[in-house]
């Protein structure tokens, strides 16, 4: 069925991208789910799983840094191997990608929440190298997997659909990012351990990570079977561009050199927006426990306990970025500059008020504000991008871009190795820090000037 759309599509085209079936796009988009869900369960559970098995706070730079150094390296290779891809057996051009992603993260999902189960004792070099390793490669598998997605957009949708594709993919990133964030705390609900023993991970985030290499897996392969990419000579033809563009070329430097102008505003924008958030997944759990619970002992129901409930906030940022995606999405064009600068600055006032709250119910209304920042940090950056971008070396551009990712979480990271003791080690202060930062990134929209690929 999505082949014959996409043909009939193609047909009745007479120049540039062919409009899709509304079905075509959302399967392009539906494995997106579970690539989210397992992105999520890291980033919401990666300190809560370190600091139980026995990281120092004040150590936690460095496996965070990890995850983004890996995928600085390795995406715009990657996406120079994306562009000059054609195996129609395993797909087509991205899709063996996803399929290569999704087995390796299935392996390290099951392997992550093990690290303080197999014998290497609390606090233990090997079981904190074991955990840095794994992490690393979920960031990068799961990095793998994603990509696909937002370069099949660029790839197949035509710059009128392109909103409306992306805005179902942070719709389906949300919704991803709400199961995984939640479900630790369902299951201690429903009365599964969310303790252990001293070091050991609880049962709720380990059941959490298998569930989630399950789903990304089902919803991984509904994209890989139904989705049909255009092959080179129809790739060209669509984006106006010759063949040999994307089979010879792609110097890295050259292509930073001669990329649009909003590819480097945006990239600023990015920098203090990922460094605002590389800090939430650090020190959210410590924050929460100290404020509302009252303890810094990882071991302890009530730091357990906090962990649970980011998991809820995290599900309530999530949720809020959905609602808000479709308020952005009836912004006209030429209002996408205030729905950028205005969502990050409400992000950054829940940045702040995260530090002056201590009750738990309250911390919603913070993450409600820090899921709209997410939002707009979902919808605008990539259209924008591939909006002023033709269809050559998009996978090597977006590969370059993921830079604007990564960068700053490692330059988040490093900081932090100064800053968290300057701010009185106490890991609430960190997010008056960002919140600031991320005030900075909503002013630096303003330099942003949108332009169009003819």
């Amino acid at each position: 069925m999505a082949d014959e759309s996409l043909t009939a599509a193609a047909a009745n085209a007479n120049n540039g991208l062919p409009t899709l079936p509304a079905s075509t796009i959302w399967m392009i988009n539906f494995g997106y789910l579970g690539v989210q869900t397992a992105f999520t369960l890291q980033s919401s559970q990666m300190s809560r799983i370190f600091q139980t098995i026995g990281a120092d706070p004040n150590s936690l730079g460095w496996f965070f840094i990890l995850p983004p150094l890996a995928g600085l390296i390795v995406q715009p290779i990657v996406g120079y191997y994306f562009d000059r891809t054609w195996l129609p057996k395993l797909g087509g051009r991205r899709l063996p990608y996803l399929l290569l992603g999704t087995i390796v993260a299935l392996i390290v999902m099951c392997l992550l929440p093990n690290s303080g189960s197999l014998g290497f004792g609390y606090a233990s070099m090997a079981a904190l190298l074991f955990g840095a390793i794994t992490v690393a490669f979920l960031d990068l598998s799961s990095n793998v997997a994603m990509q696909p997605f937002k370069m099949m957009v660029g790839d197949m949708v035509n710059d009128d659909q392109k909103s409306y594709a992306y805005g179902i993919q942070s719709f389906l990133s949300n919704t991803g990012a709400v199961v995984a964030a939640i479900l630790p705390f369902l299951f201690a609900m429903f009365g599964i351990a969310n303790t252990a023993a001293k070091g050991v991970v609880p049962a709720t985030v380990k059941v959490a990570f298998y569930v989630g290499a399950v789903l990304l897996v089902i919803t991984s392969l509904f994209t890989i079977f139904r989705v049909k990419e255009y092959d080179p000579d129809t790739y060209a033809k669509y984006h106006g561009i010759a063949k040999e563009d994307n089979t010879t070329g792609g110097n890295w430097w050259s292509l930073l050199k001669s990329a649009p102008r909003v590819f480097w505003t945006v990239t600023l924008v990015q920098f203090f927006c990922w460094i605002a958030f590389q800090y939430l997944w650090t020190y959210s759990v410590g924050a929460i426990s100290g404020n509302v619970w009252h303890t810094t002992n990882a071991a302890s129901a009530g730091y357990q306990a906090a962990g649970n409930w980011y998991g809820v906030l995290a599900a309530v940022q999530s949720i809020a970025a959905v609602v808000w995606s479709y308020v952005l999405a009836k912004l006209p064009n030429d209002h996408h500059k205030l729905g950028y600068a205005g969502s990050l600055g409400l992000g950054a006032l829940g940045f702040v008020s995260v530090f002056f709250i201590h009750n738990q119910y309250a911390l919603i209304v913070a993450f409600v504000l820090v899921g709209i920042a997410w939002a707009a940090m979902n919808t605008y950056p990539l259209t924008m991008v591939t909006n002023a971008l033709s269809g050559a070396h998009m996978g090597t551009y977006l590969g370059l871009f993921n830079g604007s990712i990564c960068l700053p979480q490692i330059v988040a990271s490093l900081a932090s190795f100064s800053l968290f003791p300057l701010l009185g080690k106490v890991q609430a202060n960190m997010f008056i820090l960002a919140g600031i930062i991320l005030a900075l990134g909503a002013v630096a929209v303003g330099a942003i000037k949108e332009t169009y690929k003819a």
